[in-house]
């Protein structure tokens, strides 16, 4: 779907989002990048580059789109989240701690012995994950098979899945949407979080993804393009996809590697490196600011 095409069906929607709103999640996107470099530097371990591209996109669904309750991470009647570049765990457990699930004071066990805040999400030890993750390509076919659960019970509730474009070298990922686009899931949203970087480098250098928008609505899915770092802009895209009938949708948020800290910005080398201490102490200067 073109910008245009974005932005008619907003506007038939009438959609808006305060000032206050905004805000309120633009301060707590801050915090949770402020987070993300802290948790990695103490481990010196970690992915900080992609955790910090999404974390705007899990700020926007943890904190606006999705229904969730932290009393009662079990709920049959919530939204479901597969973080399927699992490597990214940091981003979805400063989230789940700043959103109620457990303590933030645990975030800097990340990695340690003991801690369940392991280098990658496990539904078995932390409350809110609500799939285990790390081999790439797999968050996706589990987020297919909660959908279609979802509907054989008869529930109306949405399945959100977060993907990475070197993720999307996978098979497995194309496998599982020729799968949701025939089963017509308009409940499954994924986002993907196109940062244009994986651990080796450039994504079109390594194996070439584009044309990736054409690639889902070839797959019959809906697709969406945005800023995945513009809160409101991910929010009118989250609302148009629910508004969308018959087909799974497929937002394609366009964003920054290590965004928020300028000198991982960009910088594939910060792809599973931590900050040191000076570095620590820049970015979170950096943040604070």
């Amino acid at each position: 779907m073109t910008a245009q095409g974005l932005s008619s069906i907003i506007l038939k929607m009438n959609f808006s989002v305060s000032k206050e709103e905004l805000q309120k999640l633009g301060t707590i996107s801050k915090k949770l990048r402020r987070h993300i470099v802290e948790m990695t530097s103490a481990a010196q371990s970690g992915h900080p580059g992609g955790s910090l591209s999404s974390i705007d996109i899990l700020t926007c669904l943890y904190f606006s789109v999705m229904k969730h309750d932290p009393k009662k991470p079990d709920d049959k009647n919530r939204d479901r989240f597969v973080l399927s570049k699992g490597h990214a765990a940091p981003a979805l457990y400063s989230t789940l701690a700043e959103a109620g699930y457990f303590n933030p004071k645990y975030l800097t066990t990340l990695r340690q012995v003991g801690s369940a805040l392991q280098g990658h999400p496990d539904m078995l030890g932390i409350p809110g994950v609500d799939m285990t993750t790390g081999s790439l390509g797999q968050g996706l076919s589990t987020a297919v098979g909660m959908a279609l659960g979802l509907r054989i019970d008869n529930l109306p509730n949405y399945v959100y899945c977060v993907i990475g474009d070197g993720e999307s070298q996978e098979g497995q990922i194309w496998e599982a949407a020729m799968s949701a686009g025939h089963q017509k899931l308009d409940h499954l949203i994924v986002t993907l979080d196109r940062n244009n970087l994986q651990i080796d480098g450039k994504v079109e250098e390594i194996k070439g993804i584009e044309p990736v928008a054409d690639k889902w609505r070839a797959f019959r899915w809906n697709v969406i393009e945005t800023d995945g770092h513009d809160h409101k802009k991910l929010l009118e895209a989250y609302a148009a996809a629910k508004e969308n009938k018959g087909k799974p949708t497929m937002i394609i948020a366009n964003t920054t590697k290590g965004k928020g800290v300028s000198f991982m910005e960009g910088n594939n080398a910060f792809h599973g490196k931590a900050a040191t201490p000076d570095e620590l102490k820049k970015a979170i200067e950096e943040l604070n600011g």
